[in-house]
This record gives structure tokens, C-alpha cells and sequence, in this order.
């Protein structure tokens, strides 16, 4: 067999975008992710007018037209959004999952806005439905989960809400633990950050590459 016949194929990475974003903003943190010999994708998805169930379907669809193992990648209720396809669909090809910023334990911004009167409005079904109704979760599968946390606080989940201490200026860290999680980082970002943070990319890649950071 040749070298080349040889040469085992980088292996993928799926993004997912937060709340009030295209997935254009992910392009610096792929990009220094495949420095790290991995090849990356993007998913868009609606997040004011789609349903959980909706985005499900689309994550499972592109995740099923890659070659495994598929990593996966979320900022924010991008990270809500892969919690809820293994809640939903759990068999899914192997991989490791990386959160980033993500309120998986319910989040005192969104839940002030919520209360506003067109709060709702601003939020969208699926982060009321995901972020301010959701009760406690809980990660139950074999494969690693790792969350990146904030704690540069500044940002607009401080201008409409007390946020604990220390935060990412929208998600406080208290909000980014779940139960059976495999490691957990805190490094000095704020919320949106994050997302061009050389830190965060080489976390990130240390992550999906052994299972810790």
C-alpha cells in the first residue's frame, strides 16, 4: 500500500452556532481548530423561529454525511441544542462534544429577559423552551463532554441581570456545570470572546484529540 493510500483523513468537527447568530462567527475558531490537523463544518440554523425538534433533525442529517468520528462543537445554546440531540437521538457516530459558554444549568439573563413583556419575543421558542423552562440535566453517555466557561464579565446578560460571580459577562460559570461531564475549563473570556480566543481553539483541539484539557 502506498503512503498516500495510507494517510489516515483528518477527522471533522461540527460547529454550532448560539443564540442570534449565522455560524459566520465560528470562522477563527475553525480555522485554528484545523491547525490542529482537524477538518471543520459549520451548521446554520434559525435561532428565533425553529424548534428544537427542527434543529435535531438538521444536526442529525449533516452528522450522518460525515465520515466518523464526528466531533461536535457548540457556543452557547448551539452547546443546549447537541445536549438535546443525544437526549433525543442518542445513537450518533463517535466523537467527543466540547461546549462552550453554554447555560446548561438555566441562566438568570435569559430568565429576566424571559420576564419582560416582549422578552419572549427576544429570546425564541427554543431558548425558552431550553434555557429558561428546562429543569436541571444531566449527561448519562459514555462518550466525553467537555464545557469551556468564562470569567470576563462583560457583556449584555450584565446590563439585564445580577449575574453570579464570576460570569463571561452573559453566562455565570455556576451555569456551565452538568452532572457526568468529563472535564471542565474556566479561562479568562468573555462571552462572545470566546469564539476568536487562541486559548479557547487550543483547549478545544486538546479536548476533542484525549479527552481532557
Amino acid at each position: 500500500m502506498s503512503h498516500e493510500q495510507s494517510k489516515v483523513p483528518p477527522e471533522n468537527v461540527l460547529f454550532l452556532h448560539g443564540l442570534w447568530m449565522n455560524g459566520l462567527e465560528t470562522w477563527w475558531l475553525r480555522h485554528r481548530v484545523e491547525s490542529h490537523g482537524f477538518t471543520t463544518q459549520a451548521l446554520s440554523y434559525p435561532t428565533m423561529h425553529a424548534t428544537a425538534g427542527e434543529v435535531v433533525a438538521l444536526l442529525a442529517d449533516q452528522i450522518a454525511a460525515l465520515e466518523p468520528p464526528v466531533h461536535l462543537v457548540g457556543h452557547s445554546l448551539g452547546g443546549l441544542m447537541l445536549l438535546k440531540l443525544f437526549e433525543l437521538l442518542p445513537e450518533q457516530p463517535p466523537g467527543r462534544v466540547v461546549l462552550l459558554g453554554s447555560p446548561v444549568a438555566g441562566s438568570h439573563a435569559a430568565r429576566s429577559v424571559a420576564s419582560w413583556a416582549i422578552g419572549p419575543s427576544l429570546l425564541g421558542r427554543i431558548a425558552l423552551e431550553e434555557i429558561v423552562e428546562r429543569g436541571p440535566r444531566r449527561w448519562t453517555l459514555p462518550r466525553e463532554l467537555g464545557i469551556i466557561a468564562g470569567s470576563t464579565s462583560a457583556g449584555m446578560g450584565r446590563l439585564v441581570s445580577q449575574l453570579p460571580e464570576p460570569n463571561d459577562g452573559t453566562v455565570a460559570v455556576e451555569e456551565t456545570h452538568i452532572e457526568g461531564m468529563a472535564d471542565h475549563l474556566v479561562l479568562p473570556v468573555t462571552h462572545t470572546g470566546m469564539l476568536v480566543s487562541a486559548g479557547v481553539a487550543e483547549h478545544v483541539a486538546r479536548f476533542l484529540t484525549t479527552g481532557r484539557f
